[in-house]
């Protein structure tokens, strides 16, 4: 009952939309290589990247939706409700995966760019196109840029019994979370890929972020209210930042590297993403909390106009995603092609949030004019 009585008190967050419209915006950056756009995204300045906020939202919102539903009609009917979900989400990634794996072999055959599909990792295509395909339909591809979209189906797809010990025990089922992000470090679990390797997003790893957004949006955040009104932690967490900051630096340019300690360096570099590591999580965690401390619910900034765009893209943030894959392959495609300038890379980063933001739009407005229908039919 007490967890019915917060998610009854949470109501609409518009920070979740912003701040997955903004990840959304940054993956599809970043996703492009040799793009000086890309910059200004937050992987260049710390630890954790956009990666991290699109998993953590996640969890997050799919814990109010699923939780409210679960309680108000029973566990058969939330788990249904999420298997459904689980299944737009694979659908999603099919028509993605297969019309994705055929543009990229079209293009490479069509303007004689074969390196193209081996730097997207669909060379399987030429010699093994039936096992390629089938184990990509498997969640098994290693197609570039659609690796964060199969975590996102294995993590929902596995959320129904961790919402029903979440709901039960939480602080327990946090806990069983922990254990498992640390036994998997240790002991190497992963999830297997074709034609070799592994996951690039370990998922027994990052499922640790997508667990803790549950359990915040469940009650957890009540447990961080006794630091909220302290300045230590604020203090603290900058220095952690500023740190991060110093580090990255370190692992992006020789100068700097040089004039850190090689143990201190060697610990964070290369920064590892595959299986999250802990000051990845610690830095996301610090963000989150800095960015929760100075960004209220009840901001009046989130009514701007300038963040507007931003916010009904993390409304329609499958649809978004999916372009933001297309988008980054054409991109990166007209740039090895041309002449590849840096007004080239503004141009080609600017459309594609264009186009993202256009279809983003389009859904909103398309799901409104349905919403209208019954009250004209009546």
């Amino acid at each position: 009952m007490d967890t019915q009585i917060i998610l009854a008190e949470k109501g609409r967050d518009i920070r979740l939309d912003l701040f997955l419209g903004i990840a959304n915006w940054f993956i599809f950056l970043d996703h492009i290589p040799d793009n000086e756009v890309n910059w200004i995204t937050i992987r260049n300045y710390g630890f954790s990247g956009a990666a991290e906020w699109f998993v953590f939202i996640s969890g997050y919102i799919a814990a109010i939706v699923y939780a409210r539903m679960t309680l108000e009609r029973g566990f058969v009917v939330g788990a249904t409700r999420i298997f459904k979900r689980v299944w737009q989400l694979y659908a999603a990634y099919i028509v993605l995966f297969i019309i994705y794996i055929v543009t990229i072999g079209d293009v490479a055959t069509q303007y004689a760019a074969p390196d193209i599909i081996y730097e997207f990792n669909v060379a399987g295509l030429v010699d093994h196109p039936i096992r390629t395909v089938g184990h990509g339909l498997a969640l098994q591809s290693r197609a570039r840029n659609l690796d964060l979209l199969q975590l996102y189906i294995v993590l929902m797809g596995a959320f129904a019994p961790v919402l029903w010990a979440m709901l039960r025990r939480p602080g327990l089922t946090m806990a069983g979370s922990i254990a498992l992000y640390f036994a998997a470090r240790q002991f190497g679990w992963t999830l297997s890929s074709f034609p070799d390797g592994s996951w690039y997003f370990n998922p027994f790893c990052w499922q640790l972020l997508f667990v803790f957004g549950a359990w915040l949006a469940l009650g957890g955040a009540r447990r961080f209210r006794s630091i909220s009104s302290s300045p230590i932690p604020v203090y603290l967490g900058i220095a952690y930042l500023v740190f991060a900051f110093a580090m990255t630096m370190a692992g992006r340019f020789p100068a700097v590297a040089g004039i850190v300690p090689p143990w201190l360096f060697d610990a964070f570099n290369p920064n590892d993403k595959t299986n999250l590591a802990p000051y990845r999580v610690l830095h996301f965690i610090v963000t989150a909390y800095l960015v929760a401390r100075f960004v209220p619910k009840d901001w009046h900034g989130l009514d701007w106009p300038v963040f507007r765009p931003l916010i009904v893209c993390g409304e329609q943030s499958l649809a978004v995603f999916c372009v933001g894959v297309f988008m980054s392959f054409a991109g990166h495609f007209a740039l090895i092609t041309g002449s590849g300038s840096l007004m080239a890379q503004v141009f080609v980063s600017t459309t594609g949030i264009a186009a993202m933001t256009l279809v983003a739009y389009g859904i909103s407005w398309s799901r409104q004019q349905d919403a209208l229908l019954p009250s004209r039919a009546s």
